[in-house]
This record gives C-alpha cells, structure tokens and sequence, in this order.
C-alpha cells in the first residue's frame, strides 16, 4: 500500500471490493512480527525496527532475543491454552514502553509490539471509571438518553475533541444521534452520512474488530518485510494494521487528524459505531481499547434493554387502547356502523390523521384522506392482497404511483381487510410530512464513474441539506401489531353479534360445519398416517439397500437416509404440533430438536441446547425452515467435530418483520461452500424463504446464521 500524495486525485477500484484487511503494512506507532509458532522464529516483521530495537532486521532469529524470556514465556503460555490478546509490557531500545499483544492467524503468529501509554491508568481506576459510566447509562430513561450518556462516557474515557453515537439506518445510511464535543468543535448532531461512507466489507470487520484507532492520519505507512504478493497477511484482527488510502483522504477532507471506531453490537448486527476525531494526533493505548470495548458492550446491553422497554409500553398502551375500543363496538348493530360511531378512538390507536371504512353496507371516511376514488381504489387493492400481515408503508406513492396526486393526505397507509360474513377494509391515513435531511456533506459528490469503476471520498462535509416530500411518519412495529389484532378481534366481534343474531334455524348449519370438520380432520389423519408410512418404507428400503452397496454408495445412501427421516420427523411434528394456517415456531422448533436428539443417541441429545423466542409463522414456511435446522444441526454433528458428539446450540428470535436462526458449535470452525446435495438443498430452501444464510467465525466454532422474513409478503 503506498502513501497518499496529497496533489493527486486518489483512485481505487470498487470501495466495495478492496482487500482493506491484506494491506501488508502497519501505522507506524509499533511493530508487527510474524512469528512461526513452533520455533517461534521471525518470518516477517514491519515498523520503526532499527529506532526501536537497535538492529535493523530480525528475520531468522527467535522472537525471544528481541522481546526477552519473561514476555516470550507468557507469549507461549496464552497460545498453549488457545488465548489471545495482551500478554505483557517490553521496553525498547528507545527508552520507551510497549504493550505486546498476541493472536493466532492460520498457522502463524501475529506478535504486535505496540507504543503504550507513558504513564498506564491503574487497573482500578479504569474499572471504577467503566463502573461509573455504566451506572449512568443504566440510570437513561430512554435509548436516546443512553446514547447522549455514552457519548460523554465515552468522550471522558478516550480524551478525543469529539464523540459521537452513529446509528446505521435502514437503507444502510447513517445518522448521528448523540454527540460530545470540545468547545469549537464543529457539531454534526443529527447529520446523516451515505452508506457509501462505510463500505461492506468495513462493516464486516467492525463485527470482527471492534475497536480501530489511527493516532495520526498523516502517517507513512511500513511495509511487511519480505514481501508477500502470493500469500499477503490478513490482519484483521491486528490493531495496528493500516489503513485504506480512501479512509485516509477521508479524515482528511474532514480536517481530522486522528480517530478512533468502536463497534456498537446488538444481538450479533452492527447497531452502529462510537466515531471519535481529534484535529490533533491522539493515541489510545491498549488499556483505553479494552475499556472502551468493555463499555461498548455495556452500552449495546443498555440499548437492548431500553428498546425493549420501550417497545412493550408502546404494546401496552395500545393493548388497553384495544381493549376500550372492542368494549365500546354496540353487538347490535352491522360492523361498519359500529366502527364509524368510534371512528376518532379507531384513528387515535395507531395516531392516524385520517380512517376510511369501507364495507357491504358502503363506506365512511373521518380526519384527513384522499379522495372518494382513491379510497374505494385502495380499498380493492388492500382487499386483494395476499397473505395476512396489514399493508404498511409510509411512502404510498412509491407502491402506488397514482398515490402522488394525494400525498398531502395519504402519503402514509397502514390498512386491513377482515374477512367473513360482513367483509370490510379499514384504511388508515398519514398526511405528509415535508421532511429536510442534514447531510454532513452533499451524499452525491461520493459516486464511482460506473458499477465497477473508480470511487473517491466526499471533498466537502458542510452541512447539506435534502428535503425529501411524499412520505409521513413511519408506522412502528407496535402499531402494526395492534393493527393485526384489531382485525383479528374484528372477525371475532363479527362472529359473536352474528350468532347473537342467529335462531336456532342456525343449530342444524352448526352442526353440518362440525360434521365437515371431522370428516376433514379424519382424512388429514389419513394422510399424515400414509405420508408417514410411504417415508417408513422409503428409509427401510435405503436401509436395505445400503447394507449391500460398496463403501461409497453405503455412505450416499445412509446419508440420503438420515435425510428422508428428518423429512419425516418435520412433516410429522409439524402436523402433531399445529392444526391452523399459522405455527408457534418455539413449540415447533423445541419438539424437533428433541426428537432430533432422540434419533441420534444419548450422547449428542445431551449436548444439544437451544434458546427460542416464540414466533408466529405460516405452516408453509415452518416447514421449510425446520428442514433447514435439521439440515444444519445435522451438518454440525457430521462436521463440527468429526462425529464425536459435542456442543449444539439453536437459537431464534424475532427481528421486526424478520427472524433470525442460528445453529452455532465450538468445533473446528470454518466453512467451505460444498456441492453436494445437503448444500444444494440448504441454498434452495433458503431461497424460498428469501432468506440469507451467513457462516460467521464463532472463535471457536462455526455460527450458521439465518434471517428471513416472517411472511412471504415481508
């Protein structure tokens, strides 16, 4: 990587693409030796060599004549037990102290000798500094108020001229929400900056890497000698890997000296980071990072708590909201007109400007919508909708183009369709809200000359601003979920002041009902039972036939086997567990394992765990995902450790519109892309979900990671 020449326009290819984690060089404040682990003999080393040491290479000799016996002894012992991190404190040759810290990198090791603080902070001190700060965000009332603590905390912890709290929104964005700064330091509070700031693969190694610090942004760079084209080091673990020309134009043009990232991590996704600048070179030594690492972490436990809280009073409010609204509904009268006499309560429980109903018995608007054509067209489309997740968006004009004649009225829809003897389609309306978006710099001036060609960094980070029109406030996931329930409550209110209605003509009806229930439910009976024998049969014949195959066709067909038995445990759980259109996925999920267990002794039964949130889904798609935790559990089983049975934990849990399903060992770790029929079958199912699949490094172990929408319509 070389250095950056400041009268010359810095060109890349695809910021998405660059190997930002092999730049073969280090920052200049430390050295970087690679170090075989069995002679522990130098291999390659980088830095201020000759200055810091007094002799200008170690290649060949042992890393103990350059750091001493007593480092390299506690060096030896944190790579015997499989450890990693600081390991102890050397002086140089220049008179100064360096910090030593340690990890494994495939076969090698990678020593860091590190500049560290002249005078180190007491271990003491530090923990009573992180005890107070994290007392202060557990005493925030809100997730707003945790971030503007936090960045005090963290602004106190690390000396920086400014802190700030930078969130990742939806469309990967981010936005500034809480700041600390010196006095005269410019303010980018509330400023939004372009995804394009934070490439890809970055973010994956602010998962990875939680801290970064680069003490001075005018560095020189100091290659890895000798050089290696062929098989360049991946430092992503290393502290003092260098950094990427764009990054570092970037700074620049920002008129920032120095800085420092930590990754703020909620339930395993990149929530977003703590930016620290200085216009000044500022270090942060070793003990500073594992603080701040350690108080990030209390703050992503913080914002979990707090989201959540925030997120069940918001579901309780509009639970008693309900509740009133469902009492105060006359069981006398047609549905339609039961609502209209309670139309501002219906607007007030999801804080709509505007509700229209619309039914048999014709239809009645309140509040701010659109026009009489438009409502009776909405209504239709809402009605014709597939699936049973409300239509939500808060930019109605990008699903329904004509929707931009009306945006002053109806630039938000949240709307359901209750179904049965009196249909009808409940609208709820937002009028727009002429948004103005600062932008710490216009978001444009980042742009590559084509899809795959050169990109540089924003020049300017004035304040910008962007009025975006056509979109309301966003309906929260709380106020779509009572939307849900509104409905379902609808249909049973509908279906009570129906049978109120009803003389006993309606008995013989009744009855007829329930006798084609049990005829439906006898011949499900009668299905599962021959799914289940067809399977039996199919698992005998393999069976069989795998007891006179040769070697190779024995393990396919065993294999082939073991599948068409998880076939017939999903189809049969599934039918024993669930008789509607929807599943509890917890319920689901736990028999499974258990039978799981069952199925392949004692011994792995003992080590499988799991940890499941309940979720409601559709049979169709409990299906498929309980094929694809039987094709992942079976995967760690046979690969993880060989057969030898160890850990299996099985986590889910829910995420908004989506869900998130992780199978995660302590095996061997790492993951190779196969092409045989379980990985084929894996990809396909995911693909149905329009799901992803992740394989994450579990240090140790593999996390398989999955997120799909709940609904198909997600």
């Amino acid at each position: 990587m070389t250095d950056i020449a400041a009268d010359e326009r810095l060109k890349l290819n695809d910021c998405d693409r660059e190997p930002i984690h092999v730049p073969e060089a280090i920052q200049p404040h430390g050295l970087l030796f690679v170090v075989s682990p069995e002679s522990l003999t130098v291999r390659r080393e980088a830095g201020r060599i000759a200055s810091v040491t007094g002799r200008e290479s170690w290649l060949g000799e042992s890393i103990e004549t350059v750091l001493g016996g007593t480092v390299v002894t506690r060096l030896r012992r944190a790579t015997d037990v499989g450890e990693a991190g600081f390991v102890g404190r050397w002086r140089g040759e220049d008179g100064l102290d360096y910090d030593i810290i340690v990890h494994r990198r495939d076969a090698d090791l990678v020593v860091e000798v590190e500049e560290g603080s002249p005078a180190a902070q007491p271990g003491v001190e530090l923990i009573s500094r992180l005890d107070a700060a994290g007392m202060a965000l557990e005493r925030a009332t809100s997730v707003r108020a945790v971030c503007e603590r936090a960045a005090e905390a963290f602004r106190d912890l690390t000396g920086f001229d400014r802190v700030m709290i930078y969130r990742f929104l939806e469309d990967e964005a981010g936005q500034v929400v809480a700041e600390a700064r010196s006095a005269g330091v410019e303010s980018f509070q509330n400023h939004h900056f372009p995804a394009t700031d934070i490439p890809r693969q970055a973010r994956a190694l602010y998962l990875r890497n939680p801290v970064r610090v680069i003490p001075d942004a005018r560095y020189t760079p100091e290659p890895l000698r000798p050089a290696s084209p062929d098989a360049p080091l991946d430092m992503s673990d290393c502290g003092l890997r260098s950094v990427s020309p764009v990054h570092l134009q970037y700074l620049a043009n920002m008129d920032v000296r120095a800085s420092a990232s930590v990754s703020i991590i909620v339930d395993g996704d990149l929530w977003g980071l703590v930016a620290c600048h200085s216009a000044a070179p500022h270090r942060l030594p070793f003990e500073l990072r594992t603080a701040a690492a350690t108080l990030a972490r209390g703050l992503a436990r913080q914002l979990k708590s707090k989201g959540d809280a925030e997120l069940y009073r918001d579901r309780t409010r509009l639970r008693q909201l309900e509740d009133e609204l469902i009492g105060h509904l006359p069981a006398d009268r047609p549905l339609i007109e039961a609502l209209s006499r309670n139309a501002r309560d219906l607007a007030d429980l999801v804080d709509a400007d505007g509700v229209a109903i619309l039914g048999e018995g014709g239809w009645r608007r309140f509040g701010v919508t659109p026009p009489e054509d438009a409502v009776n067209g909405l209504a239709r489309w809402v009605a014709d909708q597939p699936g049973l997740r409300p239509v939500a968006t808060h930019a109605l004009s990008q699903r329904r183009p004509e929707a931009a004649d009306w945006t002053a009225s109806g630039s938000g829809l949240l709307a359901v369709h209750v179904q049965g003897d009196q249909p009808l389609t409940i609208l709820w309306f937002r009028a727009e809200i002429v948004e103005t978006i600062r932008w710490a710099g216009d978001p444009s001036t980042a742009r590559k000359s084509a899809d795959s060609g050169v990109l540089t960094p924003r020049n300017s980070f004035e304040a910008w601003s962007e009025t975006v029109r056509g979109r309301s406030r966003r309906w929260t996931p709380a106020q779509i979920e009572s939307a849900l329930r509104l409905r379902d409550a609808l249909i049973d209110f509908a279906a009570v002041s129906q049978l109120r209605s009803l003389n006993r003509s309606l008995q013989a009806s009744l009855s007829e009902r329930d006798l084609r229930l049990e005829q439906q439910d006898f011949l499900i009976r009668e299905v599962n039972h021959r799914v289940q024998n067809s399977l039996t049969l199919v698992s005998s014949f393999l069976g069989l036939q795998a007891r006179q195959a040769d070697t190779a066709s024995q393990t396919q067909l065993l294999e082939a086997r073991r599948r068409v038995r998880a076939v017939s445990m999903v189809h049969s759980r599934l039918y024993r567990a669930e008789t509607g259109s929807t599943v509890d996925l917890e319920r689901y999920f736990v028999e499974l394992i258990d039978d799981l267990g069952a199925s392949v002794g004692a011994d792995w039964s003992a080590q499988l765990e799991h940890d499941l949130t309940p979720v409601a889904i559709e049979a169709g798609r409990a299906v498929t995902l309980g094929l694809i935790l039987t094709e992942l559990i079976i995967n760690a089983q046979k690969y993880a450790y060989d057969g030898v049975p160890g850990p299996i934990r099985v986590r889910l849990e829910e995420d908004g519109h989506a869900l998130r399903l992780s199978v995660e060992d302590s095996g061997k770790g790492g993951h190779t892309v196969g092409q045989g029929f379980g990985s084929m079958m894996i990809g396909s199912l995911v693909t149905q979900l329009n799901g992803r699949l992740d394989y994450r490094d579990g240090a140790p172990g593999l996390h398989a990671v999955l997120k799909a929408p709940i609904s198909a319509e997600s």
